[in-house]
C-alpha cells in the first residue's frame, strides 16, 4: 500500500505514476468506467490463476460490484471495450 499525502488511491499505479494519476483525475480526463473495466479484468485474471473457476471469480468480483450482473461482468471479462480510450 503506498503511503501518501493524498487521499488519491492510484489504482493504476502499475501503469503511471501518483503524481501523473492525480493530474489526470484533477482534470477528469480519466474515464472512470474504463477504469472499472480494467480493474474487473485485472482482478478476473489475478482470480484465475489462484485456480478460481471463471463463475467463482465472476461471483467473487460481484462481491466489490454487487450493482453489476454476473453477465455485465462476463461480458466486460469477454467481450472487453469496444470503444476508443
Amino acid at each position: 500500500m503506498r503511503n501518501n499525502n493524498s487521499s488519491l488511491d492510484n489504482p493504476l499505479s502499475e501503469l503511471i505514476s501518483d503524481e501523473i494519476y492525480g493530474l489526470l483525475k484533477s482534470k477528469n480526463l480519466i474515464n472512470e468506467k474504463t477504469l472499472r473495466d480494467y480493474q474487473i479484468k485485472k482482478r478476473f485474471k489475478d482470480l484465475r490463476k489462484d485456480n478460481f473457476s471463471a463463475s467463482e471469480a465472476i461471483e467473487a468480483i460481484r462481491s466489490d460490484y454487487p450493482y453489476l450482473q454476473f453477465d455485465s461482468i462476463r461480458k466486460i471479462i469477454y467481450l472487453g471495450n469496444k470503444q476508443a480510450v
